[in-house]
């Protein structure tokens, strides 16, 4: 028994197709085939349910398809530790980015890393806040990018920059064409905020709060992009990070009015596990992601 039979034997649980697996292993059928025999011979046990087409895993090769995944799992994060020994700008790094500002950052700073880093393989992942914690406290993600503050422990965390806030609002709002308003100008709107699991949702609660604003009832966004649509259609106003509207095109069918300084704003962060081994490249890292337009954003320093 070796971990390509075990990979042979997890590809087959997941494709449920002798040739899917084959292809997803890069090998031929005959051999997948032959080698989850093998397998199957060594411990003694079925663990392969034959029958026409659909190909499914027994009880105990469903039990050890799932163990073997773990295995798998270590074989791969050993093989990450050595090709990250020898050279941290090499391989691959799993960055984690949440979703509100993912697509508007990304543009501005990925031809920079592949550029800078063209031995690294860059393996970008969106989620929420929560998601993307889980994954790097359970080493699914390398790095990831959030707003701050962070201070969770077993974490570093190296300050990326400073994106402040501006007021969406629809085409012939009282508000549309005003030169840069104090945020109390929120406590006559009702606001439409993103749904909860959005950072973003947090940082627009706190300056609802202070400026006397409500959120809208009835209604939470599941997107920046649908924020955007309703208030095109005059629904109410809303918060929006200036990459997101600040973008070819225009800002779509809504009219953005500044804040008075100081703006409201969120601070982005990089952060990484203590213990990881590619820690020595972080900096660098950090460094290319905080190369946006200086209209943008401000650096952090």
């Amino acid at each position: 028994m070796n971990l390509r039979d075990l990979e042979y034997l997890v590809a087959l649980g997941d494709h449920g197709n002798y040739g899917r697996a084959a292809a997803a292993c890069g090998v031929s059928q005959p051999t997948l085939s032959t080698q989850v025999k093998k397998l199957e011979a060594a411990l003694g046990c079925a663990l392969v349910e034959r029958s026409g087409r659909q190909t499914m895993l027994t009880p105990a090769g469903e039990q050890i398809a799932g163990r073997a995944r773990r295995m798998l799992g270590h074989g791969e994060a050993i093989r990450r530790i050595a090709e990250q020994a020898r050279d941290p700008r090499s391989g691959s790094l799993r960055l984690g980015i949440f979703p509100t500002l993912a697509p508007y950052l990304l543009p501005h700073v990925v031809p920079q890393l592949r550029q800078d880093l063209p031995e690294l393989d860059l393996l970008l992942v969106e989620e929420r806040t929560p998601e993307l914690l889980a994954g790097l406290r359970g080493g699914s993600l390398d790095a990831v990018v959030l707003a701050g503050p962070l201070t969770e422990p077993g974490l570093r965390v190296e300050p990326l920059f400073r994106e402040d806030f501006v007021l969406a609002v629809p085409p012939g709002h009282p508000l549309a064409g005003q030169g840069p308003v104090g945020a109390e100008v929120l406590g006559r709107e009702s606001v439409l905020l993103l749904e909860d699991g959005h950072c973003l949702r947090d940082q627009a609660l706190d300056v609802c709060r202070s400026s006397g604003a409500v959120e809208m009832d009835g209604f939470r966004a599941t997107s920046l992009e649908t924020l955007r649509h309703m208030v095109a259609a005059g629904i109410g106003v809303t918060l929006m990070p200036r990459m997101a509207v600040e973008r070819p095109g225009g800002p779509g069918g809504i009219e953005i009015v500044e804040f008075a300084a100081p703006a409201p704003h969120r601070d982005i962060v990089l952060a990484w596990r203590a213990s990881s081994v590619q820690g020595d490249l972080m900096p660098e890292l950090a460094d290319l992601l905080r190369r946006v337009p200086e209209q943008l954003a401000t650096p952090a320093v």
